[in-house]
């Protein structure tokens, strides 16, 4: 027969052992673990989206830059070449395609600047001393410079004041078998020319003028200060140095001997690298790019298996526009002024294909003008050429409020509020924690005093057992 007291102790859960912490730790977790999967499960296909995003336009930039690069190189535009390189050398300069070639040159006289030189004399050396007084260097129409020399100035002492001037001018003692020689060298170009005036008489022996030495001046010039006179195509120019930049775009000149009335051809050898290499080349990167986006895009058998940027109207955008290059006018006249006219075809998947024997036959009808049509020597609106129309396509998808943008925007904002949801649940979960606690913690203190009830009672029920005894 079951006890009063063993029924109370069965109802009360005495010795029940529950353990509060896990209990709320559970039902917090049953109430945060759900919400906060299905943030996260945003949050990281968003992060997905915009690192595709990034890698769209990463590879659209990649792209059009190579594009550039390739272009830009001698393998496309030939290499320009002096047919006399004892009279004149000649090399590309970065930025573009020299323009103008060929050219006839003929260098008249080559630049030089002044050069001075006292005698040798055995009695002269680093220390042996100068004289006092000032002397004044000029050179050109610049401001005067005074060198201030006293009585203890040796020549060492000229020869740094004359290098630390700023003026361009250079000094040296030059010492060989016959003694040592003071020389002054100046940049070259007529303009460069200086002159030396002292004021004592100690310092006269170093008195010049671009007239000719003073009296009783030991230096004698070796060179004159001149210009680089050339003759291109007829028309004469004159250059400070024998390295000229300005006279051909894209090209440097480098003069290394006169020749009057030799007339030297400035020219560009042929391409090594063929436009139909350069089709080839595109056609096989463009389709690289548009695999690309096209993974990314597809809508997959189901949800699990779609591309992370599946309905993206920017990513459709991007395709559209890329899409629209082989109809894309590359010269307002002429047979040929698409890459369509060349041969290029787009499938049903976006992608290109060349079709070499349109290519090939094009090129055999007129190689200039295909060369002008993609590779341009002067690029302009109407004839941008290959290089120049994968840049306009690129800064129209990439504008700063274009689709592609846009959505960069619009999953970055996302990324934020999503945060901005956890750090949410997480302060309401500790809130819900927190009352939890409070809830089971009175329960506890409760049950603690059941129990002692329970005690008590168990204590008077055996008592009245016993009596009944």
């Amino acid at each position: 027969m079951t006890s009063v007291s063993s029924s109370i102790s069965t109802a009360l859960g005495v010795g029940s052992g529950i353990d509060t912490n896990a209990l709320v730790s559970s039902l917090v977790s049953a109430a945060r673990d759900p919400k906060q999967k299905v943030i996260t499960d945003r949050q990281s296909l968003n992060s997905a989206r915009i690192s595709a995003l990034a890698s769209a336009s990463s590879s659209l930039d990649a792209f059009a830059d190579a594009l550039n690069s390739l272009l830009s190189g001698t393998g496309y535009s030939g290499v320009p070449a002096s047919n006399d390189p004892s009279v004149a050398t000649v090399s590309a300069l970065p930025g573009g395609t020299p323009q103008g070639l060929p050219a006839q040159l003929q260098v008249q006289q080559l630049a030089s600047g002044r050069t001075l030189a006292t005698a040798p004399d055995p009695n002269v050396s680093a220390t042996a001393l100068v004289g006092a007084g000032t002397l004044t260097l000029t050179v050109g129409n610049g401001a005067p410079k005074n060198i201030v020399l006293t009585a203890s100035s040796t020549y060492a002492d000229l020869v740094s004041a004359i290098n630390s001037s700023g003026t361009g001018v250079t000094a040296s003692l030059v010492t060989d078998t016959q003694g040592t020689r003071l020389v002054m060298k100046g940049a070259s170009g007529e303009a460069n020319d200086f002159s030396l005036s002292a004021d004592s008489a100690e310092l006269e022996k170093f008195a010049w003028s671009k007239a000719g030495p003073n009296a009783n001046s030991s230096f004698t010039s070796a060179s004159t200060a001149q210009d680089a006179i050339i003759l291109l195509d007829g028309v004469e120019q004159h250059y400070a140095t024998n390295t000229v930049d300005t006279a051909i775009p894209y090209l440097r000149i480098d003069l290394n001997k006169a020749s009057p009335g030799t007339s030297v051809t400035l020219a560009t050898t042929e391409p090594t690298t063929s436009m139909r290499d350069l089709m080839v080349e595109f056609v096989d990167a463009y389709n690289t790019l548009m695999k690309a986006l096209n993974t990314a895009t597809s809508k997959g058998a189901d949800s699990s298996s779609a591309g992370v940027l599946n309905g993206e109207s920017s990513i459709r955008d991007m395709k559209r526009q890329l899409s629209q290059m082989t109809s894309a006018a590359l010269s307002p006249t002429g047979a040929y002024k698409t890459l369509a006219d060349l041969g290029v075809t787009t499938n049903r998947d976006g992608t290109l294909t060349l079709d070499t024997k349109t290519l090939d036959k094009a090129m055999a009808a007129d190689p200039s003008a295909i060369t002008q049509l993609l590779n341009p020597a002067v690029k302009s609106g109407s004839n941008p050429g290959l290089a120049g129309l994968m840049d306009n396509v690129r800064d129209n998808i990439q504008q700063k409020d274009g689709p592609l943008a846009s959505a960069q925007s619009k999953y970055d904002a996302l990324a934020k509020n999503l945060s901005a949801q956890l750090e949410k649940l997480s302060d309401q979960m500790t809130d819900y924690q927190a009352q939890l606690t409070k809830i089971y913690t009175a329960m506890e203190t409760r049950l603690t005093a059941l129990k002692a009830t329970q005690s008590y009672l168990k204590q008077q029920i055996d008592s009245w057992n016993n009596s009944d005894n």
